[in-house]
């Protein structure tokens, strides 16, 4: 299979993105000895027409990315606004958001947040109940919108207060095992 794998973190002194690599890192060699790989690092600059020509070569978008403000860092969306081309991802439908071009590809995330879980899935939490797709759900239309499928996304919360590296490893290998490498879905 063919996959991308995208480093969407943004570097801010309270928030230098080790974790971020590190789990970016893990995605890397958990996938790389039977896939084909490309990568990309927002932060370290990219050219468009280049992101777009990896889009099209991929199976799997794999994106790996801390969870600022409720959605993804600033500068990972201006990569999605720049590199999501009308004719290329997308184009016109007679239904709205039917129009995707990429029907035959698939998307996961990757989070991190710092979040604790006990704000998600509690009618009392945070998030009045809602799990972390649900809180997530403009980014699953994005990738819908392009007709892209949805694979379960991982996430780790508590990110900053209670860090656990070895447990996300442990946690991101076998989600990835479980939903990309044992399954025939390409």
């Amino acid at each position: 299979m063919n996959i991308l794998i995208i480093n969407g973190h943004k570097y801010y002194q309270y928030a230098q993105g080790r974790l971020n690599k590190t789990l970016f890192d893990q995605i890397v060699k958990t996938l790389s000895f039977s896939n084909e790989l490309q990568t990309t690092i927002v932060e370290d600059g990219y050219v468009i027409d280049d992101e777009i020509e990896k889009f099209k070569w991929a199976d799997l978008i794999i994106f790996q990315t801390p969870i600022n403000w409720f959605s993804v860092p600033w500068l990972l969306k201006k990569y999605i606004d720049e590199v999501y081309s009308y004719g290329i991802f997308f184009g016109q439908s007679e239904e709205y958001g039917r129009g995707g071009l990429f029907k035959n590809k698939y998307y996961m995330y990757s989070l991190t947040w710092n979040t604790p879980c006990s704000a998600f899935n509690d009618s009392y939490g945070f998030f009045d109940g809602r799990d972390v797709d649900d809180v997530i759900l403009a980014m699953h239309k994005l990738q819908e919108y392009c007709g892209l499928k949805r694979i379960k996304t991982f996430s780790v919360n508590d990110v900053v207060h209670h860090p656990n590296i070895s447990e996300y490893l442990d946690k991101l290998k076998l989600h990835l095992e479980k939903y990309i490498l044992n399954v025939s879905f390409i």
